[in-house]
């Protein structure tokens, strides 16, 4: 499955911005879908994670409340909305996919085997 990220941007502190990610070459049916964020001298870290089957949805505590992650089944493409966002939230955001993942490893990068090419979140302060 290739995947398309897009929907980054330069926005102010508690501003907001909607990422997509979608998919062609197959459905995400029976995947994960992650965002992953990587900031300037940072380790890339886990931003959230939805079930395609089901659409549980998981978000690193750092994002609860601000940011939520969704899928739309129609047209095949997970969303992050990221909401009251912060300087601290700059990065490059990937989406990524994967068929194997479990529960207890949909925050580990090395889950996932399908990775997007990064779009940039900014903001200012």
């Amino acid at each position: 499955v290739q995947l398309q990220a897009s929907g980054g941007g330069l926005v102010q502190a508690g501003g907001s911005l909607r990422l997509s990610c979608a998919a062609s070459g197959r459905t995400f049916r029976g995947y994960v879908v992650g965002w992953f964020r990587r900031a300037p001298g940072k380790e890339r870290e886990f931003v959230a994670g939805i079930k395609w089957n089901g659409g549980h949805t998981y978000h690193a505590d750092s994002v609860k409340g601000r940011f939520a992650i969704s899928r739309d089944i129609t047209r095949n493409t997970v969303y992050l909305q990221m909401n009251s966002l912060k300087p601290e939230d700059t990065a490059v955001y990937y989406c990524a996919a994967g068929s194997r993942i479990i529960q207890s490893t949909i925050g580990v990068s090395s889950s996932y085997d399908h990775w997007g090419q990064g779009t940039q979140v900014t903001v200012s302060s």
